[in-house]
């Protein structure tokens, strides 16, 4: 399990991310047309898994906004934004905001990416919600980056994300 708080406060994951060097578990999560996703739809790809509680969180948003700047601009990069939130929520979110170069995804409907992820809280007022997390996957299905960040309230690190990414 992977320690982390909320406002100070410990809270715990279901287990530890993905290592570096592994493959990439396979996942199913729901578009905002209600049309399914999975990894294989990625085949090929560079792919940064934005990971978090709630679209309709100030971090959270600003996590999918700063990745549709960042990320989504390199060439042939998938970055996925994931949550548990509806995908209605989602797309309200990505209209509002003009989001249109990343694709958000809900694991609304059975958690399994949570699971295979080891990314559900296991305790504290926001189980079973994602922690927020960036895992970054090369062409070939491998994690080359993770991280799970320490303080939920706390954007990712960009910066390191992206390093990532160019360089997988």
């Amino acid at each position: 399990m992977a320690s982390v708080t909320l406002k100070g406060n410990a809270l715990t994951t279901i287990g530890n991310l993905p290592s570096a060097g592994t493959k990439a578990p396979n996942f199913s999560l729901t578009k905002n047309d209600l049309s399914t996703a999975q990894l294989s739809d990625y085949s090929g790809k560079k792919i940064v898994l934005n990971i978090f509680p709630s679209i309709d969180t100030g971090t959270c948003a600003q996590s999918v906004r700063q990745f549709n700047q960042e990320a989504a601009e390199l060439d042939n990069t998938a970055v996925l934004c994931i949550s548990k939130d509806l995908p209605f929520a989602q797309a309200r979110f990505c209209g509002a905001e003009g989001i249109d170069k990343v694709e958000v995804l809900s694991d609304f409907k059975d958690g399994n990416f949570g699971k295979a992820y080891q990314v559900d809280f296991a305790d504290g007022p926001l189980q079973p919600l994602h922690s927020r997390s960036v895992i970054v996957i090369d062409q070939d299905g491998t994690v080359v980056y993770n991280e799970q960040v320490a303080e939920t309230t706390e954007e990712p690190n960009y910066k390191a994300a992206l390093e990532a990414l160019i360089n997988a």
